[in-house]
């Protein structure tokens, strides 16, 4: 039996694949919305109890910021207001848009989440 792998980002590939590296990955790209900690966990493929664990310090250090409450879920968002998270995601974006040049268009990388592509800055 054959597993189809899924192409994965090219942060990830450069920086590497560590749950914390997951979470941020996944909220920049898909920043323009809030997500419940389950919906970032699955979209970032990480388990719950390792982003419950995570979201501690992403709140500590104000990486992530709650937007609302949906029933008993909390909702959060990337905080793009913080100088450290700007910062971020200019390291994130110096690191991608090089390999985003380097590939012909036909191998641009799309993780298919959210419907936002990976590969460039929401071209």
């Amino acid at each position: 039996m054959l597993c189809k792998m899924e192409p994965k980002s090219l942060f990830l590939k450069r920086e590497g694949f560590a749950p914390k590296n997951k979470v941020l990955d996944f909220l920049i790209v898909a920043q323009d919305f809030d997500y419940s900690l389950k919906d970032i966990a699955k979209h970032a493929e990480v388990s719950y109890p390792c982003m419950k664990q995570l979201k501690k310090e992403l709140v500590k250090n104000n990486w992530i910021i709650l937007t609302r409450m949906v029933g008993r879920a909390q909702m959060y968002r990337l905080n793009v207001k913080s100088k450290k998270v700007q910062k971020f995601m200019e390291f994130y974006w110096s690191v991608v848009e090089p390999e985003v040049e380097e590939q012909p268009k036909s191998e641009h990388v799309n993780t298919g989440r959210v419907g936002v592509p990976i590969s460039a800055r929401n071209l």
